[in-house]
């Protein structure tokens, strides 16, 4: 692979794939196997108290010697003191997510970090590029976890924030191959970020219950709820179910805040409760046949991204 590509050399990586910082799935275990693969690791901070994110930056770093980031959600209360734990570890790439773009690029930038905003529409593209970001991640609507309310595929963001933005654009919702990775770049994207595929690798921190449901899983089998809220693709399970039914009968913001509870996700994604658990996934989902190791998953995007580009 063409190792000139502006991803490869923002990163200083040999593939432009990313793996995205997944709540309860990108431990510093998953993040170091992608990026000794030659892609780029992030670790999940959604899901770690700031002790906790120090300890994986610390293993990550013991476990490889090439780049990894982390990814960080910036509504969560502890945002400041994961950001000074980053810069304290020195870490050199920061995907920041659910939030305002203008709030922390410029401290980490300053800090010598290179910084990747997560948008779902042109519109907060370009308030990532003026906010000094480095790039950009459009995330479509077939993404799992957290969305965006416009609803906009993959297949149109991509070439719309491309035409909107001068930085770099990092493509994700709904790709799993080497295959769905050709089309991105073809679209626009300068470099894909892939989630739902790294769930289901034994590296992963998830349970094993959720990664097999995630193999299991066939089309239609996710849905987006929680708009009122904020817009998460699940995993259709009983709670997902009870959440549809909320909604249906106009359930107010306040009572899908009471239904969800506290440590919805963590029950589902980590503890592995399939009924009553939050299961975040991606439409793609469907597309995911089997557990198998973070680098032969990097390997085989890479081998048929090359394969079909090549004909």
């Amino acid at each position: 692979m063409n190792t000139s590509n502006r991803i490869t050399t923002l990163f200083q990586v040999q593939y432009p794939i990313v793996q995205a910082g997944m709540i309860w799935a990108s431990g510093w275990k998953l993040a170091s196997a992608v990026s000794n693969a030659g892609a780029l690791g992030l670790l999940g901070a959604g899901s770690m108290y700031p002790p906790v994110l120090r300890e994986h930056i610390r293993q990550c770093k013991a476990a490889t010697a090439k780049p990894f980031g982390v990814n960080i959600p910036l509504m969560y209360p502890d945002v400041k003191e994961l950001i000074d734990i980053i810069i304290d570890e020195k870490v050199p790439v920061v995907f920041t997510s659910a939030g305002n773009p203008k709030t922390w690029t410029a401290y980490l930038k300053e800090n010598g970090i290179t910084v990747v905003h997560v948008v779902s529409s042109s519109k907060f593209a370009l308030k990532a590029e003026e906010a000094g970001c480095d790039a950009v991640v459009a995330e479509g609507f077939e993404a799992g976890g957290h969305n965006g309310r416009e609803e906009t595929t993959t297949m149109v963001l991509v070439p719309v924030v491309k035409e909107a933005v001068k930085i770099p654009v990092i493509a994700a919702g709904g790709i799993a191959t080497g295959r769905q990775m050709l089309a991105a770049m073809v679209l626009g994207a300068d470099g894909v970020q892939i989630g739902s595929r790294f769930v289901c690798t034994p590296e992963a921190s998830s349970h094993m219950a959720f990664k097999q449901a995630v193999v299991e899983a066939g089309e239609g089998d996710t849905q987006l709820s929680m708009k009122k809220l904020m817009p998460v693709r699940l995993l259709k399970n009983h709670f997902a179910t009870e959440v549809r039914d909320a909604e249906l009968r106009g359930a107010t913001e306040e009572e899908l805040r009471q239904l969800l509870g506290r440590a919805r996700a963590k029950k589902g994604m980590f503890e592995g409760d399939l009924a009553e658990g939050e299961l975040e996934i991606g439409q793609v989902s469907a597309l995911i046949h089997e557990i198998k190791p973070a680098a032969d998953v990097v390997n085989e995007i890479v081998a048929e991204f090359e394969k079909l580009r090549s004909e």
